[in-house]
């Protein structure tokens, strides 16, 4: 198994934290971010993890270096200012990634979820399996709906979840792309017309989980982890 960790956002809203450190690099309870994410997928003998950067990425590269501390491979997949936005990134990491499903995780959340509990393999027939959660304060709204394992669309007075950022990923969902051609793709569009084919499954999470996007719930964060 191979994973791959979101680290290329410039983190405008956790200004000025973001201004010196990279927002993956920002620490709860005196940890990095991106440390937390790493030492659950040694635990599951991840074979590999990919890690794209563009904002200070050297930083990360300098406090990661290859991996062998936590007793992983790490891979770096770099971007040009700005990033390439989320599928952006992962396109232009496949040649990293093989031909095997692969867990996606963005590097600005914080969960207590047992990495072993994360998908481990995919359905028939389908292209990913997302994990989803209660609708947080800042997301009302939710991003989709769920039914009977099947990831739909948002309706109009249908419940609807909060994608986590966590998820299983075949290279085949973004198969409409080649490397090199991958400038500022979004992931939503691609999933939204995944979506409309019935290729994403999905399961609610029921660990805490917290996109940590602004210094506020950073803050929070630290009072309550």
């Amino acid at each position: 198994m191979r994973a791959m960790i979101l680290a290329a956002g410039r983190g405008e809203r956790m200004r000025p934290l973001t201004d010196v450190t990279p927002k993956p690099l920002l620490k709860v309870n005196g940890k990095p971010l991106l440390l937390y994410h790493l030492e659950k997928l040694a635990q599951q003998k991840v074979s590999e993890v990919i890690i794209n950067h563009a904002w200070l990425g050297e930083q990360i590269e300098a406090m990661l270096g290859d991996g062998s501390q936590f007793g992983l491979r790490i891979k770096y997949s770099s971007e040009p200012a700005g990033g390439l936005e989320t599928a952006g990134g992962i396109i232009r990491a496949l040649p990293l990634l093989g031909e095997e499903p692969f867990w996606v995780i963005n590097g600005d959340i914080f969960t207590n979820l047992d990495f072993s509990d994360l998908p481990q393999e995919l359905a028939p027939g389908k292209l990913a399996h997302l994990l989803m959660t209660e609708n947080p304060d800042h997301n009302p709204a939710g991003d989709f709906a769920l039914n009977n394992g099947q990831l739909m669309p948002a309706q109009s007075g249908q419940k609807t979840y909060t994608y986590t950022g966590m998820g299983l990923f075949s290279p085949k969902l973004f198969s409409m792309y080649k490397p090199g051609q991958e400038q500022f793709v979004r992931l939503r569009p691609i999933l939204d017309d995944a979506i409309a084919q019935e290729l994403i499954a999905a399961s609610l999470l029921t660990a805490a989980w917290t996109d940590v996007g602004t210094p506020q719930r950073l803050q929070q964060l630290q009072e309550h982890p």
